[in-house]
């Protein structure tokens, strides 16, 4: 049952395999690692690496994928590459490339608690840039239904993007604004990672309410451990260690990019986020 299922959604490195390993530890799990990957999952191969799908759209070449995932029926040696337990009674999905299919997704798969993880788009472009990841902007806007129902406002300012730090800017961009303007209060989880670095006893205690379960103190010591991804001798994560290489010019650029969607309300030059610009952005306030 795709209910038995948590899926923990958000932009490459902002978190999500660390959180993940945070909600996994908490027993009962099995860990399904991003099957929405197109070059390492066959079953996802057709699939773009940032697929955009209508809620209504019933094309059973994507239905049966997703099913496969989100039911526990797939097995991958990508899938269950961090995976410890042989029984479980839920299974936890994490997966980077599915931001712009969660409405799609709760439209054919209802009752799967999604969780949508938010960090500072200069602190993950930066990391990004630090790794060498190219970007996939383009591929992401060959989508019409995606520019038409989402995009078409500021068509002409994704087109111009200059640079690697703007194209991967408005990558996050996209990736939050679509599922922040598909769901309502109460229908997804949103999670900050700086808030679970600063405030975790509250963040952790709503992420468990959300999930029906009982919060394991337990679970504060990997919020103090490195994700099994980060590079070696990455220092701890941290509110912002960003800032340090983070130009005046580039963080004016970010306001910028980030105003032309409304994502500005929840981060800006300060490292700490504003959750109600998030929700006010879910009503459309």
């Amino acid at each position: 049952d795709h209910r038995d299922s948590v899926f923990l959604a958000g932009s490459g490195r902002s978190g999500t395999t660390w959180l993940s390993e945070v909600i996994e530890r908490r027993g009962g799990y099995r860990y399904v690692f991003e099957p929405f990957n197109p070059a390492r999952v066959g079953a996802f191969g057709h699939f773009r690496s940032k697929q955009y799908l209508r809620p209504d759209d019933a094309r059973e070449e994507f239905l049966e994928p997703a099913r496969l995932a989100l039911t526990g029926a797939l097995k991958s040696s990508w899938t269950d590459r961090f995976n410890r337990k042989l029984v479980a009674r839920r299974r936890l999905i994490k997966d980077i490339r599915a931001n712009l299919l969660l409405g799609w997704m709760r439209a054919n798969f209802p009752g799967m608690p999604i969780v949508l993880l938010l960090r500072h788009p200069c602190a993950v472009v930066a990391s990004r840039l630090a790794l060498g990841w190219k970007d996939n902007l383009h591929e992401t806007m060959e989508q019409g239904d995606l520019v038409e129902d989402y995009l078409r406002p500021m068509e002409a300012e994704i087109h111009a993007a200059r640079d690697d730090f703007e194209r991967h800017l408005f990558l996050w961009c996209i990736d939050n604004y679509v599922p922040l303007q598909q769901f309502g209060g109460g229908e997804i989880h949103l999670a900050f990672y700086e808030n679970l670095l600063v405030n975790p006893e509250e963040e952790l205690h709503s992420l468990s309410g959300f999930l029906g379960e009982d919060l394991d103190e337990r679970v504060y010591g990997e919020l103090r451990r490195p994700s099994p991804l980060s590079r070696r001798g990455v220092p701890l994560p941290s509110v912002d260690g960003w800032r340090a290489g983070m130009s005046v010019r580039r963080l004016e650029k970010a306001g910028e990019i980030l105003a032309l969607f409304g994502l500005d309300r929840i981060y800006g030059e300060e490292p700490m986020p504003d959750p109600s610009g998030a929700y006010a952005l879910m009503e459309g306030t």
